[in-house]
């Protein structure tokens, strides 16, 4: 699902509105906006909510039944050369993974939570040592890793070069996973988003805004809202 795929969002004034307030709901997306805001604070609200916006609508549409869903049978992982097979199964072990066979096996109890649960174990193992393999790259040295599941937030660097990243991030390709790992490092260097920040990117990923659209204009699969 793409920004495209949203219905038209219904931007309304109101006189006591003191701040843009943005809704998503089964069928329809509503904007607040207080009287006097210009068109141009409207449309950066808008380019800044795109994320929540189409990961909302997804799953209300997810809610109401009008989205299929369906388990998926194959899993693509940023860092493998080929999906992994998936099979549902009674089993003990909420997941099992054998890399040899390429195949991963997911207890058929609770399927879509245990799925999840196996893409967080795998991004925490993986995604710390990617990051270390970027920085090594590309000379920006962070101090921690941790990999967690915010609900807004791709990753994040503090003041003290300890680096956030979804864990979600493993369902993506793999240039899009270093876009963010060059992104939080690079505020290891500039912590902010100025003109400066923007061009040490560009330094580390030539490609950034078409890997920034990406990011922002993918959805995560459905059985990740569970």
């Amino acid at each position: 699902m793409t920004l495209s795929d949203l219905p038209e969002i219904q931007i309304t004034p109101h006189a006591k509105a003191t701040r843009l307030r943005l809704r998503v709901e089964p069928h329809q997306i509503r904007l607040t906006v207080p009287k006097y805001c210009t068109q141009r604070q409207i449309q950066d609200f808008l380019q800044q909510s795109e994320q929540w916006m189409i990961e909302t609508w997804h799953k209300q549409q997810a809610q109401q039944g009008l989205v299929r869903r369906e388990l998926p049978n194959q899993l693509s992982l940023f860092n493998l050369a080929k999906p992994l097979n998936i099979h549902y199964q009674t089993q003990k072990h909420s997941f099992i993974l054998d890399l040899k066979q390429h195949c991963l096996w997911v207890s058929d109890r609770q399927p879509a939570a245990y799925l999840k649960a196996f893409v967080i174990a795998y991004a925490k193992q993986m995604l710390p040592i990617y990051l270390q393999t970027v920085s090594h790259e590309i000379a920006l040295p962070f101090k921690q890793c941790a990999i967690r599941q915010p609900k807004t937030r791709w990753g994040s660097c503090s003041t003290q070069q300890h680096i956030m990243l979804n864990s979600a991030l493993v369902l993506f390709p793999e240039q899009i996973v270093r876009y963010v790992a060059v992104h939080e490092l690079a505020h290891t260097r500039h912590f902010d988003h100025s003109p400066a920040f923007w061009v040490e990117v560009q330094r580390h990923d030539a490609h950034y805004l078409q890997h920034r659209k990406q990011l922002k204009t993918t959805s995560l699969p459905w059985w990740w809202y569970q």
